[in-house]
């Protein structure tokens, strides 16, 4: 820091007009994402946005992409959007831009500013049509349905379609997520026309997503079908969808169909058993169902799973003799 102080003292260059000669001329290539996060971070806080370009050039050309952090700057000055999305729309590659653009988006969709990160996926789209697809509008999704604003989240799916962008499965995962978190299963149904209609196939996420459904109005064994439904058409099932089951079983105080649960669904993927087997182990213990857990741990042990620090000091003090 010293050094750059001399620098810019002797030669007179004011710390942005330093920063861009040094980053673009003599300063090593960033390695890393992260590192070039942090070079254009601090050119976008200094206003220096023939640096920001040139980083962003660079990082493409070198296999870094844009991140979530690329345009964290923004955030503490808003201001400054015109001439981020000046900077984003001159880049030399589509996909540098196009990454660019979500990137930026992601990022506008964390300060909740949704109105403006529709305004970047206009200016997108505005240019070349390829700057932009379904994965452009995900941030904006997901934080309009989380926010339960799901009249603001289908003008999005509206502006797409005007746009001529082709809505994915994920696109309407959030809606499933969000509105079975809601107990709002009526609209699942809708939504799940849509996806048909579109001829989306369900995917991992669509599945968790109906189970917690079913889960969240207390019909677990609907849950439990979907999953089997899921399984027979080849779709692999996320841990997390198996832990609704076995959280919902435990709440309802359906201990044993809860072991049962976890047996039938094991054997095949020892990794996944120990998920299974451990989290039930471990919702009896916070139920303080200590019969039912010890059972359990002792099955683990039979069938030779990993047990966690928790459970191994409960296996100690509780069933080994």
């Amino acid at each position: 820091m010293k050094i750059m102080f001399i620098i810019r003292k002797t030669l007179k260059i004011k710390p942005s007009s330093l920063f861009r000669l040094i980053s673009t001329a003599t300063l090593p290539e960033p390695p890393t994402s992260a590192a070039y996060d942090e070079l254009i971070n601090t050119a976008g806080r200094n206003h220096d946005f023939a640096t920001v370009s040139h980083l962003l050039n660079q990082r493409y050309e070198k296999g870094f992409f844009a991140t979530n952090n690329t345009f964290k700057f923004i955030s503490t000055d808003i201001s400054i959007l015109n001439d981020v999305l000046k900077t984003v729309s001159d880049l030399e590659k589509l996909h540098c831009r196009k990454t660019s653009y979500t990137s930026l988006i992601s990022t506008l969709c964390k300060i909740r500013r949704v109105d403006d990160a529709l305004t970047t996926s206009n200016a997108a789209l505005d240019g070349d049509k390829s700057n932009a697809d379904a994965a452009t509008f995900h941030p904006i999704i997901s934080l309009l349905t989380r926010g339960k604003d799901f009249d603001g989240a289908w003008r999005v799916i509206g502006l797409m379609k005007e746009k001529n962008v082709a809505r994915d499965v994920t696109c309407y995962n959030y809606f499933l997520t969000a509105y079975s978190i809601s107990k709002d299963l009526k609209s699942n149904i809708d939504v799940l026309k849509r996806m048909a209609e579109e001829g989306l196939k369900a995917d991992a996420r669509t599945y968790d997503a109906l189970v917690i459904g079913a889960c969240k109005i207390g019909k677990v064994d609907g849950g439990i079908l979907i999953l089997k439904k899921m399984l027979d058409d080849g779709v692999e099932a996320m841990y997390a969808t198996y832990a609704h089951i076995i959280g919902s079983l435990v709440k309802l105080e359906r201990f044993s169909d809860g072991v049962k649960f976890v047996i039938d669904q094991g054997g095949t993927d020892k990794k996944l058993d120990v998920h299974n087997f451990g989290l039930l182990a471990t919702r009896l213990i916070g139920a303080k169902k200590v019969d039912e857990a010890k059972n359990v741990v002792e099955e683990m042990v039979k069938r030779d799973l990993e047990l966690d620090d928790n459970l191994r000091k409960f296996y100690d003090e509780n069933v080994k003799v």
